[in-house]
């Protein structure tokens, strides 16, 4: 089976590029960062939320009688990879698995979350809450009534609200059992977008920050990092992208190993890219630190690492079985 992306594929993830490049460039970045996230104002920029639903960002898998653009997976984790690796916020994977099921999803014109960081105590945990027109699961919640209360994050782009627990539990909430196999894949290929990203930072500085009269790069340690930065994020694309063609196929062990790997490519990368960077990647101008903030909230978003490697374990103990019971 051949896995690299066709023509057309490839062309769809510059479209993406340029698109993100052009509305959400690094100084775009730097402004929700400095202004927006610091001062408790919005962080999801509604002008180019509707900008990607008119691209077809959020109506990707949507068939064309039904007004998408008639996609698959495949292709949505190669946009989704996009958007990962320009830490564009938002809850992205939410309105994209809502195209179709809430009005205004597809178009960009409705922003919708879900409850997909499930309960840390005190109930369950749901991003950008406070900015989302609509929650995904949960039709008798209403963002902004006052049911929620905002709380800390690591993340100064991505929001962070508590929820009451219903009295069945958390788990009531987190009633997209249907969307979570595909939303795990999603925030999968966000990971390796940004764990892509951060290979791509290091690299530059390496060749640009001189020491000892020579660009640090040429130093063995810090090739290194570098080395296994790079084999990090292309096991975790390969684990992505194969998921991607083998989702409906394979069972969902591909998805799980997919996100375990990517979480770990995102979150170790950008520490190991703040490590070559040494002082400058720990200041606030610096973007790296972002990437590390970013990563660590999506490895607890509709499969941690703990629930991936549960999955995989019965998925290896079943196969073991089965050859057994041969």
């Amino acid at each position: 089976m051949d896995f690299q992306p066709t023509e057309d594929q490839r062309d769809l993830r510059a479209g993406v590029r340029e698109l993100l490049a052009r509305r959400y460039g690094r100084e775009a970045l730097r402004a929700a960062v400095d202004g927006g996230a610091v001062d408790g104002g919005a962080v999801v920029d509604r002008e180019l939320w509707r900008e990607l639903g008119e691209a077809g960002f959020f109506a990707l898998r949507l068939p064309e009688a039904e007004g998408g653009v008639g996609l698959g997976l495949p292709e949505a984790v190669l946009v989704f990879e996009e958007a990962g690796r320009a830490l564009l916020p938002g809850p992205l994977v939410a309105t994209h698995l809502a195209a179709g099921v809430v009005p205004g999803a597809a178009a960009g014109t409705t922003v919708v979350t879900a409850f997909d960081l499930g309960d840390h105590g005190g109930g369950p945990l749901v991003a950008y809450l406070g900015e989302s027109d609509a929650v995904l699961g949960a039709p008798a919640l209403r963002p902004g009534d006052g049911s929620a209360a905002r709380v800390r994050s690591a993340d100064p782009l991505t929001p962070l609200y508590r929820v009451a627990a219903p009295a069945d539990g958390a788990e009531a909430y987190r009633g997209e059992s249907e969307h979570r196999e595909e939303g795990a894949l999603l925030t999968a290929a966000l990971q390796l977008g940004s764990a892509l990203r951060t290979v791509e930072l290091a690299v530059r500085y390496a060749k640009d920050r001189e020491q000892f009269g020579q660009p640090i790069g040429a130093f063995q340690a810090v090739k290194h990092l570098c080395a296994r930065m790079l084999v990090r994020a292309e096991v975790a694309r390969m684990a992505v992208y194969a998921a991607a063609v083998t989702a409906y196929t394979g069972g969902t062990a591909e998805i799980a190993a997919a996100k375990l790997l990517a979480d770990e490519a995102a979150v170790r990368n950008a520490r190991d890219c703040l490590q070559v960077h040494g002082g400058m990647g720990f200041t606030w101008e610096a973007d790296v630190h972002l990437h590390l903030k970013r990563a660590w909230v999506r490895a607890e978003q509709w499969r941690t690492a703990a629930e991936a490697e549960e999955q995989l374990a019965r998925a290896l103990l079943e196969e073991a079985l089965g050859e057994a019971a041969e």
